[in-house]
């Protein structure tokens, strides 16, 4: 199980993401699968928390660059002037319901094929809820988006690279995986020790009774 991959992975986080990553990574399984990646990928969002890096390419327009799955959702925002910052809970909510509004009204880009941003690229809002971490905040969505053919596209493209891409959703369905097992395990040992024990309340309850 390895908590912190090489720190050449991690250099495109910068200050603040190199320190929170450290405590915020999940543990993954050596394991490597790269089938189904959109089902297993929103899965995977809806019960895993993700630590998210995303960086303003242009004015108002953003990419993912970095993604994994941690035991704390996390969005950290690098701005053209390279400042970085922790959005804070109150700043995800507002963005996420904003475009939420969006969704509901037929105007959102991730939605709707026929609109775009006008910026030419993706929103902070748009881009939040096309990463991992948009599963977990705006999960009262729900099937708006995951149903949705052309959220799944533009959430593709909302990252820096074909590869940045790739990396994300291996990376949670390694965390899958892991959590599977880690369920597997623990149910055979369950069953393991019931049948040790003797039944639900265990043979030692029965034989020593209530009368002495």
């Amino acid at each position: 199980m390895k908590h912190i991959k090489k720190i050449r992975d991690y250099s495109i986080v910068g200050g603040i993401g190199a320190m929170l990553v450290v405590g915020l990574v999940g543990c993954e399984s050596p394991q490597n699968n790269q089938k189904g990646d959109s089902r297993a990928f929103s899965e995977a969002n809806q019960k895993q928390n993700a630590f998210v890096v995303i960086q303003e390419v242009a004015p108002k327009q953003y990419k993912i660059v970095n993604e994994y799955p941690s035991d704390e959702t996390r969005v950290i925002l690098k701005t053209l002037d390279g400042k970085e910052k922790i959005l804070t809970k109150e700043e995800l909510d507002t963005l996420v319901k904003e475009e939420a509004k969006k969704i509901d009204n037929g105007t959102s880009p991730l939605t709707n094929p026929s609109v775009n941003s006008g910026m030419g690229g993706m929103s902070l809002g748009e881009t939040i809820l096309a990463s991992a971490a948009g599963a977990v905040l705006g999960s009262w969505i729900g099937s708006k988006l995951f149903n949705n053919q052309n959220y799944q596209q533009r959430r593709k493209s909302s990252y820096k690279s074909p590869s940045t891409y790739n990396r994300s959703v291996n990376s949670f369905n390694k965390a899958k995986k892991a959590r599977a097992s880690r369920r597997s395990g623990f149910m055979k040992k369950s069953s393991t020790r019931s049948r040790r024990s003797g039944g639900f309340f265990g043979g030692g309850f029965r034989s020593r009774g209530f009368g002495g």
